[in-house]
């Protein structure tokens, strides 16, 4: 079966061709852990596990990469404003290696809670400086970039494919309004490669490098470490669509002028999450993170199922009255599967309508991941009367492989809930070939009381004595 994305490249659905048969080199651009992540942030890292999910389910093998941003993100991606960890640790009275450390921790907890696998490879800034300085050197090289008082800049005059993802026009790239404009800049759309120890005096991290004593911007990462790990060319790339048009469009100008051929195929972007028609900013500190939502007696999985219902490619709406009623729809959805498992019925035991079913859901996944529509499908299964309930149980199952709301597990309402969220995190670093961290789960599992046994059928647990 053909899968179709929308790639932002072309503005078009594309049937998806990967460059190696059925392998997925999947770059996913990760968090600046310097405050929560907020809900918004957090749909978006949704929306890129349902397109995970849906190339595992038709038999993909996927090596994700996700970037770490623990250096070089200003306040404004345009190279203005604040470092983002240095406003992280004066906030907090911290150093930012302790910030950094901190919301990377509590990052991943969260995308624990929410059902969302863990990438293959997590890969920090400051774990690749050398690496990066090497990437500067070799645009160098080939007559990229240029350097003033110590800052290095890539000149987008010298890549004429600039601005592709959008659309830019270079011939007025020099009548763009100026805010915060650096002089140093021969044209304003030139992005800074490395600072010097000049733009923040008091920088706290800072290395050796060719142009002085400094740190690196933000959009040279995600290019060192994305060709570092997946190799010179990708298949998908995807973020939220704010990072269309500088830094995505900065990914390109870089790497395609370091590779000298096409980087990334298809690129893939997620729509806002906004309330009362306003983005979620944290600059702006109008956000909401999933601890606000679990004051409000909200679980993570909740939030996972009301982003589920709107496509990815559209803004989704958020209010508290929304997240009610589609809550209030996913634990019904809950005791009518824990109902039908303890007493399923035993008539109509097999029918022509799973294997039609399955391929409505599978033709909607495949459609740009119409993940609303296969929603609707769902309930549509729940209501079927001529089905049994084990092949519901057994269809919604299959479903839930993309979904991932956990389904399976709400049989097991006896375990305490930390107990359930560290299986949960087991299982996903199982399904990323991380043994090594999954046993170390299971450590944390056995200290609370609990052995775990991995059968065909899933996880099963049960108490231990002590």
């Amino acid at each position: 079966m053909n899968i179709k994305f929308y790639n932002t490249l072309t503005r078009t659905k594309e049937i998806f061709n990967s460059i190696e048969p059925k392998s997925v080199r999947l770059y996913t651009c990760g968090p600046t852990v310097y405050n929560y992540a907020h809900i918004g942030n957090l749909r978006t890292y949704i929306n890129e596990d349902l397109l995970r999910r849906t190339l595992d389910y038709f038999g993909y093998r996927v090596k994700h990469v996700m970037n770490i941003t623990d250096v070089g993100h200003l306040e404004s991606d345009a190279d203005t404003g604040e470092d983002k960890m240095m406003l992280g640790a004066e906030r907090e009275h911290k150093t930012v290696w302790e910030v950094a450390t901190f919301y990377e921790s509590v990052f991943f907890q969260d995308c624990a809670e929410l059902n969302i696998i863990p990438p293959h490879i997590k890969c920090k800034a400051t774990d690749h400086i050398n690496e990066i300085i090497d990437f500067i050197q070799k645009l160098n090289e080939k007559g990229y970039v240029y350097v003033v008082e110590g800052n290095v800049y890539f000149d987008i005059s010298k890549f004429p494919e600039y601005g592709q993802l959008i659309k830019f026009d270079k011939n007025k790239y020099q009548k763009i309004s100026r805010v915060e404009l650096d002089v140093r800049k021969k044209n304003s759309e030139d992005f800074v490669l490395w600072f010097s120890i000049s733009k923040f005096p008091n920088q706290i991290m800072q290395w050796d490098s060719p142009w002085g004593r400094g740190f690196p911007g933000w959009h040279i990462e995600c290019s060192v470490m994305s060709i570092k790990y997946l190799g010179d060319q990708l298949d998908i790339h995807c973020g939220g669509i704010d990072h269309i048009p500088i830094h995505h469009t900065n990914e390109i100008a870089q790497s395609e002028g370091y590779l000298g051929h096409k980087w990334c195929n298809t690129w893939m972007h997620s729509k806002f999450l906004i309330t009362d028609k306003e983005k979620m900013s944290k600059s702006k500190g109008n956000f909401l993170d999933l601890r606000e939502l679990k004051n409000h007696q909200y679980s993570a999985l909740e939030f996972r199922y009301y982003c589920l219902n709107t496509h990815y490619r559209r803004q989704l709406s958020f209010s508290f009255d929304l997240l009610e009623s589609t809550s209030s729809a996913f634990r019904s959805l809950q005791s009518t599967i824990k109902e039908w498992n303890d007493s399923p019925s035993d008539i109509g035991e097999e029918s022509t309508l799973y294997d039609s079913y399955l391929k409505d859901f599978e033709a909607a996944i495949t459609d740009d991941l119409n993940i609303p529509l296969a929603i609707q499908l769902l309930w549509k299964v729940v209501r079927e009367k001529n089905m049994s309930n084990k092949e519901k149980l057994r269809l919604i199952f299959q479903f839930d492989k993309v979904f991932g709301l956990g389904l399976e597990s709400i049989i097991t309402v006896d375990l305490p809930d930390e107990v359930q969220i560290l299986i949960k995190e087991r299982e996903l670093l199982r399904k990323s070939n991380q043994w090594d961290e999954a046993d170390k789960v299971r450590g944390k599992i056995s200290n609370l009381g609990y052995g775990i046994k991995d059968t065909p059928e899933g996880t099963k647990w049960f108490r231990i004595n002590r």
